[in-house]
């Protein structure tokens, strides 16, 4: 018999501690949680030595157990497609390369950094943007070295006084043991000028028991702090990822999230307009939709860009518009706006149009008023 969660009892499972021990790392480990196809065999051991894999119990308990295309093994299970060399890739889409400053600063927008706390995650996803973090298990693309000292990384941010927002990232900041975290955020708010600080972590998503009162009473110590997860599916909206949100957002920390649009997995209407509704009901706001970036190893989740217009068409006005997130497409410029206008200028007119009007038909728009140019 495969291994569901009633094979535990509630206060092993609620030990978050107790699935970072059980890491899911070889076939055989996630034999006992699901059946393997023979795709899953030949993709993990295709991938060996060049991208790493790793499930938490808990996001294995939420897979299908027979079907190998179930949306939530798609996300952690290794795929042969993995190892296709797309000529339209790239390594580094986002260009982390070309705007880091230090071992573990990127420095791409005006006011804000990235902060490249950690080189891990609980569950390694296969469509990640920073998929040369689990390259060759390494790291070949350049060596952020996690094992060297902060200091240079908090230096470049004192010394730039216009950095007024930080993005902890990674990586999954949240691997990092609560006095470590402590350690970074206390130095953060020690800088005058950095008013924000911002947590990107999936651990809601695959293992929200590391969600502990103990950690949400520190991050509240140091408030603003926000933290943006990442559900992709409404299967990943469990009754734990729910109380995980609740009790970030009781002690005063904001959760939104971001969906990375994915072939396969959630590319319909219907799916993510069941996933906002649900992260709505549970008070986590819908932030970002990307298009799926072209990174090596990635573009079988890769959708067109036309699809994912079309599935925002779908929800603008006929959802609740705090509900409805931007679609962007983050390159190397940072991140660009990917929905269709509403509105726009032909001639000296401005016309608008609302989310029952097709885009190229004109003759319902409105004149917005005319313009003196």
């Amino acid at each position: 018999m495969l291994l569901t969660k009633e094979n535990f009892t509630d206060s092993v499972w609620n030990d978050w501690k107790f699935h970072m021990r059980n890491l899911i790392r070889t076939k055989d480990k996630l034999a006992q949680w699901v059946a393997l196809s023979d795709q899953d065999v030949t993709a993990i051991d295709a991938v060996k030595g060049t991208y790493r894999w790793m499930v938490t119990p808990y996001y294995a308990s939420l897979m299908s157990k027979t079907d190998d295309k179930c949306p939530i093994r798609l996300q952690a299970i290794p795929h042969t497609e993995e190892m296709n060399t797309d000529m339209g890739s790239d390594v580094d889409p986002v260009g982390d390369a070309i705007f880091i400053k230090t071992r573990r600063v990127i420095h791409k927008y005006p006011n804000r950094v990235v902060f490249l706390v950690s080189d891990t995650c609980p569950v390694y996803c296969r469509f990640c943007t920073r998929k040369y973090h689990t390259s060759n298990e390494k790291g070949t693309y350049y060596n952020t070295g996690y094992d060297a000292s902060y200091d240079p990384d908090f230096e470049y941010i004192v010394r730039h006084e216009e950095v007024s927002d930080v993005l902890l990232t990674g990586g999954d900041p949240l691997v990092l043991n609560d006095g470590k975290l402590e350690e970074i955020l206390s130095r953060l708010r020690s800088i005058p000028h950095v008013k924000i600080i911002r947590i990107g972590s999936r651990y809601p998503v695959f293992l929200p028991q590391r969600i502990t009162v103990e950690l949400c009473s520190m991050l509240d110590k140091y408030r603003p702090i926000w933290l943006s997860t990442h559900f992709n599916h409404p299967i990943e909206v469990s009754a734990e990822a729910a109380e995980a949100c609740d009790r970030l957002l009781r002690h005063g920390i904001p959760v939104q999230n971001q969906t990375v649009l994915l072939k396969g997995v959630n590319d319909n209407l219907e799916t993510l307009k069941a996933l906002f509704r649900r992260l709505i009901e549970i008070r986590v706001r819908p932030y970002y939709l990307y298009h799926c970036d072209r990174v090596t190893g990635v573009s079988h989740f890769v959708t067109g860009l036309e699809q994912g217009q079309e599935i925002v068409e779908g929800l603008v006005g006929f959802e609740t518009g705090f509900s409805v997130p931007s679609y962007v497409v983050t390159t190397k410029l940072g991140k660009i706006p990917a929905q269709r206008p509403y509105l726009f200028r032909r001639g000296n007119r401005i016309y608008v149009r609302n989310y029952n009007m097709e885009e190229d038909d004109i003759t319902g728009y409105l004149t917005l008023n005319k313009s003196p140019r």
